[in-house]
This record gives C-alpha cells, sequence and structure tokens, in this order.
C-alpha cells in the first residue's frame, strides 16, 4: 500500500494532495503507456492515457508549449510571435512556444490547461507534471522567468484545487522559489549527467524524480543518489515496452 508523505495545497479547503513515495520503483511512460515492470510503484504517463492500477500515477502535460502539428488548437494570439509575426520553435522538438507574456494570455493559456489537469484529477492521477517549465530560455529573449513563474503558479492553484500534486519539470535555476510558486516535487532530467540533482534536492529533499537518458549518466546518479531518490534511465523516445527502441535501467 502507498503511503506518500502529504502537501498542503495553498488554497484554504482544497483538498489535501499527496506526493509520491520517495526512493520507490519509477517507470516513465510518456510515449505509450504499458504494462509497468515489476518493482514499480511511481509512473509517470501522458494526460490522454489511464493511470495504472494500484500506483502512484504522474499526469504529464505539455504546458508551455504546443505538441507537433497542434498549433490549430490554440487561438493564433496564444502561439508566441517575434517581431516579424512568425510563430517561435523549440527547433529540438517541433513545438511552439506558448505567449506568456501578459497576465490576460497567462490566464487564457491556464484556462486551457487547466483543462487538462481536470481530465488527469477525473481520471485518477494523483500528481501533474507540467513540461516546458524553461521554455523562456528557448524564446529568443521573448519569455522571463518570471512570466514561467506567474503562470505555473495558475496551474499550482488549479492543480490543487482538484487534489494533484504539483511537479517542477527540470528548471533548476528557478528550484529556490518552489514554495512560493506552490510545487511540490520535482522531475529531473539527466540531473546526474549534468550534475544538477543537488540543485533540486537543497529545494525540495528527496522528492526528487530522476529520468537519465545515458550509461553515463544513470552511473552517475546512481553513485551520488542511488540511495535517496527515484532513478531510472530510459531510452529518449521514452519507447513502450517491446519496441526496438526500448531502454529502462535502474540502480
Amino acid at each position: 500500500m502507498i503511503t506518500p508523505l502529504l502537501a498542503a495545497p495553498e488554497a484554504l479547503g482544497a483538498p489535501a494532495v499527496s506526493l509520491p513515495p520517495v526512493h520507490a520503483g519509477f517507470d516513465y511512460q510518456i510515449g505509450q503507456a504499458y504494462t509497468p515492470p515489476a518493482g514499480v510503484r511511481v509512473v509517470t504517463r501522458d494526460h490522454e492515457a489511464p493511470p495504472a492500477t494500484g500506483l502512484y500515477n504522474i499526469c504529464y502535460i505539455n504546458a508551455f508549449q504546443v505538441q507537433p502539428g497542434a498549433e490549430g488548437q490554440w487561438d493564433a494570439d496564444l502561439l508566441l510571435r517575434d517581431g516579424s509575426g512568425k510563430v517561435v520553435y523549440d527547433d529540438g522538438w517541433g513545438e511552439a512556444l506558448l505567449d506568456l507574456r501578459t497576465a490576460d494570455k497567462r490566464q487564457r493559456v491556464a484556462a486551457k490547461v487547466g483543462g487538462w489537469i481536470d481530465g488527469c484529477a477525473n481520471k485518477g492521477f494523483q500528481g501533474v507534471e507540467p513540461d516546458n517549465y524553461d521554455s523562456y530560455t528557448r524564446s529568443r529573449g521573448l519569455l522571463s522567468s518570471g512570466a514561467a513563474k506567474s503562470y505555473i503558479t495558475l496551474l499550482a492553484e488549479r492543480s490543487h484545487s482538484r487534489g494533484l500534486a504539483i511537479a517542477q519539470k527540470n528548471t533548476s535555476e528557478l528550484a529556490g522559489s518552489r514554495a512560493q510558486i506552490g510545487l511540490d516535487f520535482a522531475v529531473a532530467e539527466e540531473c546526474g549527467a549534468y550534475s544538477e540533482c543537488g540543485d533540486y534536492t537543497a529545494a525540495f529533499g528527496s522528492n526528487v524524480i530522476v529520468i537519465e537518458y545515458t550509461k553515463k549518466g544513470l552511473s552517475k546518479a546512481c553513485a551520488s543518489w542511488g540511495g535517496q531518490l527515484s532513478i531510472v534511465r530510459r531510452d529518449v523516445n521514452v519507447s513502450p515496452a517491446g519496441s526496438s527502441g526500448y531502454v529502462r535501467q535502474t540502480c
């Protein structure tokens, strides 16, 4: 039986939220859901997938950027545009950035993403992982860290109102603001490879989930944090079990 720590939501009267158990078997299934391997107690799945029965489930949402080809699902003025009116993309993944420069736009984006958060709660997820918190670093100077923090604060309030814990995804440079914003735990990609795991534990204690994508990164994370944090190595495409590209290793 899972008995995770509890975090108190900011809003008075909001339901209590449960944090993922620390130093627990974890699997990252945002590419496609599949039967979790033996020993897994925590799993992250896309918000369109069902949660895994009997586990602590984290609901993945692409909260700061737009899935490739989905630009038409957003109001045109909510896509970040440069001075010539061209949409700004995260070139690494082909994802349009969302425009968070004004309070009004942040509210409108949060309203749409909030619908996904509600869906996560309705399905039975216990936590939510809003990805691309660091999109401001890829915005060609158009977005600020302050706008990112203001926006994710809205998502934290929405999550807590639905009884969901909310993760800080990456963005170690903003970990010190987690209490002010209301973020409950961290999901850190390659913090072992880049020697950043300590930046997250300084803010979140042991409530940190680590995903590595290389043997070296896994080795470094396990050597320093294997007795304290939840750590897994996955292939970068997070392929499902049984597929040719599937990789999953633990400490």
